[in-house]
């Protein structure tokens, strides 16, 4: 059996949200839910998700938007255990809520991604690139996208769930297992001349497949 938690943002994410159109393409999903969504404290909304973990059966996944992320990020160092994976969409930058000094400084200890946008308003591409190192997350730019949202043309999103299907099939070693031998050589030829890798343009890759 497997869960898949869903940990939406500030105010919530209605029906016509991805992760609402995600929750319908995949089986076991649970919404987080928070007693005001219109309050972003964290550790309210970390301890809703606490209770979540605690309940959910089976191997739990999680999915996360936006404020919702910073509350994974937040507890995930207490769950390693218990998270398979977490694919973390536009986190918001916590020093616009001043939670920073509440989020670990240390990997999550755990598969995950954080997906980021070049125009996000809640959260710069490079800040969102360094939450990511600092989390021990993949990096994935899907260029000019916005909030990751509905306002950002995000309701059905199929390269979306290609990406939290890709983390699951190798949760080892994201995204080295799912990528083809071109797409391997490219991100090979990405890496920079410190030995770090650079972001690999997931936009463009899924755009080919």
């Amino acid at each position: 059996m497997t869960t898949v938690l869903v940990v939406p943002g500030l105010h919530g994410s209605g029906h016509a949200h991805w992760q609402s159109w995600m929750e319908r393409q995949l089986e076991g999903c649970v919404r987080v839910s928070q007693a005001d969504w219109d309050d972003p404290s964290l550790t309210r909304w970390a301890g809703s998700l606490r209770q979540a973990l605690d309940r959910a059966r089976g191997q739990v996944w999680v999915v996360a938007h936006s404020f919702g992320c910073l509350a994974v990020a937040h507890v995930a160092p207490a769950y390693r255990e218990r998270i398979a994976g977490a694919m973390l969409v536009a986190p918001a930058d916590p020093d616009k809520f001043g939670v920073s000094q509440l989020l670990p400084d240390e990997p999550l200890g755990l598969p995950s991604v954080v997906v980021a946008s070049t125009n996000d308003p809640w959260v710069r591409l490079m800040r969102a690139a360094w939450l990511a190192e600092r989390w021990g997350s993949r990096f994935v730019n899907i260029g000019a996208a916005g909030h990751i949202n509905v306002d950002s043309g995000h309701g059905p999103w199929p390269a979306g769930l290609e990406l939290f299907e890709s983390l699951r099939r190798s949760q080892s070693d994201f995204p080295l297992g799912r990528l083809d031998g071109a797409a391997q050589g490219a991100e090979t030829r990405r890496k920079r001349s410190d030995g770090r890798r650079a972001p690999f343009d997931w936009a463009k890759y899924l755009g080919a497949i």
